[in-house]
């Protein structure tokens, strides 16, 4: 499926590129016969091909710069062309009308370029080596960036501002008036120097931001007046920014003064609305700046391959919290023991890294819970009405290949056909957002059944939520939407965004929960209860879809351990190839799960059981295997997260201490008082020896 939908994009590309060829041909012929029509309409086309593309197809574009012949390159050619042309057409004086054309022409492209050398020097000054949000950055004396066109978008430039040379030229050879092609010229001429210099006043001090040395001045400064005590590290590409949100909140509670540190600058704008301060260091160097700031503790939801950096410094203590935790083998990477400690959820987890047997010790692993669970709702029986939801959450198909990891391949299309044929059955469809990113087989089965899906809700009828619903749900996005989003100009750029991103307004975050909260609430009541429901964005969150659902079908995973918080009904798909007694035995986490074979012949007795809760003869386990999971439930997950944080902080502590009594005992590293009283215990015993000699 993937692939049909890649073919005509390629055809179109490959068109674009044929049609720009065809119209430089034809500008060639037309300019050496000359033939008049035929020379001003592949000019225009060009020209007009050239900008379109710029727009719509940079990349395609990029691809032609790889084999130098780039958007100057082009346009020089056309303008060529043009001058060609004008020496073929009767009636144009090549000395006394197109040579000043030429010189003109020649100005033009030397202010192009100098604005070029200019847009290099004002990007220069404008990166910083970091990037903060939430922040009070104004010292920085950051000011609005200078417009896209002329700091950053060199080929949209210079094409635009050719177009009044090409229409000019164009009535030139119409009416064989060399005035035309001059007005054309002057006007690009004007535009080019005027921009040029317009870009110039960013390089004045009024509009220059602190230099590098400065902007780490300050960065010093702000660490040591805001004293950050415990912070998360987070680094990985533009679809892992989920793993590093779900842990906003739990970071917000924490005792002290929590920060995030992050190494990506695009990650900046990925990471959801929150109160805590954030600061991007993308360099090593200025990294190592933590070490003398009174961080003591960082958590880290992911490993990526600049975890090794953080890891460096010896005084701030390192936690891998991990950012789901499920039965699978990526959830016991070896590289955890590189951390200080390991926290997990409960007992089971405990329990994996020992039996993996990894190089994580048992005292390093501490049982945390999952404070990000909260919001899910617990068990409160049978469904209330004849309609049975039903959330499938399947995994993605991971990094080894392995056939168990995601059911969508071997049995998602089964599952949601056997669901779709119960017609009391309101299917929440929920894939994995990576799903299809390694497996293509993965993304063409994902496709299909949500082809699957959007067919049966056509067969389906019934009562329609009034025009107010939709209203509602309007307004609570807009509302949402104004405490999330922040609204940008088109040429923003980072330091613009961190001048706008200062300090937030106090109770924003709460603010923010609560219109989450409004927003869900809408949303749920803005379609009919029969219908069925395709989720693939942000929101509404799992935990939403979680509290929507009467039973969870999911495969070996971090959302089948959420989810048993609410101790409901939930399956789990088997295609590793396994029985059903090795698949229980080696993934604990399915324990208490209704088990559903690749054809998943099981979802009517799954169903079954969920509609008549005497039937449901898994509910003690699931009761016992949640503290199992996600330990007790007292003291509260968020308290135990909370003092997990405050004693490994202790511990960061004790080693600094340690360190300076350690250094205080080395010679040439004795701190000042222990010299002064050196010398005066000296000069004390210098004074007893010259008594005793006189006596």
């Amino acid at each position: 499926m993937p692939s049909a939908g890649i073919a005509p994009r390629r055809a179109v590309q490959l068109a674009a590129l044929l049609a720009m060829m065809v119209a430089f041909t034809a500008q060639l012929v037309g300019a050496l016969l000359p033939v008049i029509p035929l020379f001003i309409a592949a000019s225009v086309v060009n020209l007009g091909l050239d900008l379109v593309l710029q727009h719509k197809q940079p990349g395609l574009l990029a691809v032609l710069g790889r084999i130098r012949f780039d958007v100057t390159v082009r346009q020089l050619l056309r303008d060529m062309l043009i001058l060609v042309g004008l020496l073929h057409i009767d009636g144009i004086n090549p000395l006394e009308e197109q040579a000043p054309l030429t010189i003109t022409l020649l100005l033009f492209y030397g202010t192009h370029f100098v604005c070029q050398a200019v847009a290099v020097l004002v990007r220069r000054t404008r990166s910083m080596p970091f990037v903060t949000r939430n922040i009070d950055a104004s010292e920085l004396r950051l000011c609005d960036a200078p417009p896209r066109i002329l700091s950053r978008q060199t080929g949209r430039r210079l094409l635009r501002f050719s177009v009044p040379t090409t229409v000019g030229m164009m009535l030139t050879s119409i009416t064989t008036d060399a005035y035309w092609g001059g007005i054309g010229l002057a006007v690009s001429l004007t535009l080019s120097a005027g921009g040029t210099l317009y870009l110039g006043t960013w390089l004045l001090p009024k509009k220059r931001v602190a230099g590098e040395k400065q902007a780490l001045e300050w960065l010093d400064n702000w660490l040591a007046e805001y004293r950050p005590t415990v912070g998360m590290y987070f680094s990985g590409g533009s679809s892992s920014a989920y793993q590093a949100n779900m842990w906003l909140s739990t970071l917000a509670a924490l005792d002290g003064n929590p920060i995030i540190v992050l190494r990506e600058r695009f990650m900046v704008q990925k990471i959801e609305a929150t109160d805590v301060p954030i600061v991007c260091i993308p360099k090593v160097a200025n990294l190592m700046r933590l070490e003398h700031s009174t961080l003591k503790v960082l958590l880290h939801p992911a490993n990526s391959g600049k975890t090794s950096q953080i890891l460096r410094i010896p005084s701030i203590k390192h936690a891998f919290t991990n950012h789901g935790e499920s039965d699978k083998l990526s959830s016991c990477n070896p590289y955890a023991k590189a951390y200080d400690e390991v926290w997990v959820a409960g007992p089971a987890a405990r329990d994996r890294y020992q039996l993996a047997d990894i190089g994580v010790e048992d005292k390093d692993v501490v049982e945390v819970g999952r404070p990000q669970l909260a919001p899910i709702q617990p068990y409160a029986g049978a469904p209330a009405d004849r309609m049975t939801t039903v959330l499938y959450a399947p995994t993605w198909e991971g990094w080894d290949g392995n056939p168990g990891n995601t059911s969508v391949i071997l049995a998602g299309e089964n599952i949601v056909r056997e669901l779709l044929a119960d017609e009391n059955v309101q299917l929440l469809y929920k894939p994995h957002p990576m799903t299809g990113s390694v497996d293509p087989r993965a993304g063409a089965a994902n496709t299909r059944i949500q082809a699957m899906i959007t067919e049966a809700n056509t067969r389906r009828s019934g009562a329609q939520p009034g025009p107010e619903a939709a209203a509602e749900l309007t307004r609570r996005t807009e509302e949402l939407n104004a405490l999330t989003t922040s609204a940008f100009r088109k040429s923003a750029d980072e330091l613009e965004r961190m001048r706008l991103q200062g300090t937030p307004d106090e109770g924003r975050a709460a603010a923010v929960d609560a219109a989450v909260t409004a927003w869900e609430a809408a949303y749920w009541n803005s379609f009919p209860r029969w219908e069925h429901r395709i989720i693939t964005t942000a929101r509404p969150g799992i935990f939403s879809c979680f509290n929507q659902a009467d039973v969870l079908i999911s495969d070996v995973s971090s959302v089948v351990s959420d989810y048993l918080s609410s101790e409901k009904p939930y399956a789990v798909a088997n295609t590793s190839g396994m029985s059903e007694d090795d698949f229980r035995a080696n993934f604990p986490t399915v324990r208490a799960a209704t088990i559903l074979s690749p054809e998943a012949d099981e979802v009517a007795g799954l169903l079954d059981a969920v509609r008549n809760p005497e039937k449901d003869t898994l509910a003690a386990e699931r009761a016992e295997l949640k503290e199992h999971l996600l330990g007790p439930s007292d003291p509260p997950s968020s308290v135990r997260f909370n003092q997990a944080a405050l004693d490994l902080a202790a511990k960061a502590d004790e080693r600094r201490v340690r360190m300076e009594n350690r250094l205080s005992g080395i010679p040439g590293q004795r701190s000042q008082e222990d010299v002064d009283a050196s010398e005066t215990a000296g000069h004390e015993a210098n004074g007893a020896s010259d008594t005793t000699a006189a006596v």
